[in-house]
């Protein structure tokens, strides 16, 4: 069963541009490890009036967006055996070395099990 792992943030709008290109970057590194899928969305229509809104969610001050996120894999035993890798490659420990645009302990994250896939 496919499963994925998901993200929501808070980024700051302005550092949009840069978060853009470290994702570009480290999706291609999932990728080159066996995701099946990886996406970053940044918030567009977000002033809704049912549930929880994703700003509320994450938090989001003044000059904030949601990103929401996420990395489909072939099942959990495939997630792990790809993050395991990506987290080995120089790429990415290079990568986090430096400051991520957004505050790290407001991040949301999680590993998924689909339950519905058409």
């Amino acid at each position: 069963m496919a499963y994925v792992d998901g993200f929501v943030i808070a980024l700051p709008r302005r550092k949009l541009p840069l978060y853009r290109r470290i994702a570009r970057q480290a999706g291609k590194i999932w990728k080159k490890h066996g995701a099946l899928e990886y996406r970053e969305c940044a918030g567009d229509d977000l002033k809704i009036k049912m549930g929880v809104p994703f700003p509320k969610l994450a938090r989001v001050k003044p000059g904030e967006t949601v990103v929401f996120s996420w990395i489909l894999y072939r099942n959990r035993r495939d997630r792990d055996r790809v993050n395991a890798k990506v987290m080995k490659d120089p790429r990415i420990e290079r990568m986090m070395k430096v400051p991520m645009p957004f505050d790290m302990k407001r991040m949301a994250y999680g590993g998924f099990k689909v339950i519905v896939d058409m």
